[in-house]
């Protein structure tokens, strides 16, 4: 998609220049020419006196496909050590929600690879899985993108998913965009929202922009994904379609959906899939994996999350929150404000730009409340803030507020605690 100016009917009057929000319009030889700035955001053509201005549709040199071709729903079941990461199963959920509105004879799969990972099988069936298809290998015993790049594409190109689902996780991150660009489909990456809705669907909403989507029954259509995702530092959500490809793909923020329940003893399909990997398409050799203590500490599995905040005041006040953390079996959260300030490392960061999380509490302490912060956190079971500032966004999400000054409060909490441990 393109920005062109007609020169023979521009007439170099500047209009265009003024409206451009991106200076990427010039004028030479009184013509307009447009920059390797531009945004195909559309803002000049309208403007455009003599309409010299046009929206081209480029040509992607790449050939069509034929959508119907795409079914099912695959979920990338990332494991480390043996043991399935929380975002898979959460993902497995989702991806059972997604089959069941897409309808017919929609499957849900989880694709899992590594080696002696056979014993994950029925624990996938038993979170929603229909279908698990296996790559049980030496080669795939730690992760190289390599490796698993091309196992996955393969299997892809071999059975033709709709959806694939990963977790935007340090693998999921790594993983999913060099699968996307060896089948030449899109990805929308750190989705917090999925949606399928046809192709009918989104022309209808289009061409009609203050229509009642209840107007509008289910046709046969082409199904898409609609992929929302925080843009521009979180200040705003996008909706992302991939209509023209497949299949569309999605990586996903650990903590926001919901695992279904696990049903004991269900059973599906399993699918060996019958790669072609060896030592040479692998490009580095795994000498060592190293984990440091701050992966060790994770705000995603965690049921209690003691966060601060700007009120803290500076880094020192850390010290209350991480003591408050270690006596109550949390672990230590902040806001984006206290880690801009410098005073903890981003990976303790909760909210949109950090983790999204749902504990079984929260503590926000000296956290005001920004949106972005809230989005982050607001699934969690219990809420409790402590602020002194009674109007605070964060104080009308809690289940419990405490107005006061946190150094205050926080100690009393603490020897409350001890208080109720010196009794049992």
């Amino acid at each position: 998609m393109a920005i062109n100016v007609i020169k023979d009917k521009c007439i170099g009057c500047g209009i265009c220049l003024k409206k451009c929000p991106f200076d990427a319009i010039t004028l030479e030889d009184k013509k307009a020419v447009i920059g390797v700035s531009c945004t195909s955001c559309k803002q000049c053509i309208e403007p455009c006196p003599v309409d010299a201005i046009e929206f081209v549709q480029e040509e992607s040199g790449i050939a069509p496909i034929d959508l119907s071709a795409y079914k099912n729903v695959w979920v990338y079941a990332e494991q480390r050590a043996g043991k399935v990461m929380n975002v898979a199963l959460e993902l497995l959920g989702e991806g059972k929600r997604l089959a069941e509105e897409i309808g017919g004879d929609t499957k849900l799969a989880a694709v899992l690879l590594g080696n002696d990972v056979e014993h994950l099988v029925d624990e996938l069936y038993s979170y929603g899985a229909d279908i698990v298809y296996v790559a049980d290998d030496p080669l795939l015993k730690d992760f190289t993108t390599d490796g698993y790049t091309k196992v996955l594409k393969d299997a892809i190109d071999e059975y033709k998913p709709e959806i694939v689902l990963f977790g935007a996780t340090h693998i999921g991150r790594d993983l999913a965009p060099r699968i996307a660009a060896r089948l030449n489909t899109g990805l929308t990456a750190d989705c917090t929202r999925l949606d399928i809705r046809t192709g009918k669907y989104i022309e209808y909403l289009e061409a009609n922009t203050t229509a009642n989507t209840s107007d509008l029954s289910a046709d046969d259509g082409n199904m898409n994904l609609k992929q929302t995702r925080p843009a521009f530092g979180g200040n705003l959500m996008a909706t992302i379609v991939c209509d023209k490809r497949r299949p569309q793909m999605s990586t996903v923020r650990p903590g926001v959906m919901d695992k279904i329940a696990p049903i004991a003893g269900a059973k599906g399909e399993r699918i060996a899939l019958n790669h072609t990997l060896t030592a040479s398409d692998i490009k580095i050799t795994v000498e060592e994996v190293v984990r440091s203590a701050k992966e060790l500490v994770s705000l995603t599995d965690a049921e209690i999350i003691v966060s601060g905040g700007r009120g803290l005041g500076d880094a020192s006040g850390f010290g209350i929150i991480k003591e408050f953390a270690d006596r109550v079996g949390g672990v230590v959260g902040a806001s984006r404000a206290a880690v801009d300030n410098g005073w903890i490392d981003h990976s303790h960061q909760v909210g949109q730009t950090g983790t999204t999380v749902k504990p079984k509490i929260y503590f926000a302490c000296g956290i005001s409340g920004a949106i972005q912060h809230l989005a982050g956190m607001q699934t969690s079971d219990i809420i409790v803030a402590i602020n002194k500032d009674p109007d605070a966004p964060m104080i009308g999400l809690a289940d419990y507020a405490i107005i006061g000054d946190l150094h205050k409060v926080i100690p009393e909490l603490i020897a409350a605690w001890d208080d109720e441990d010196s009794i049992k």
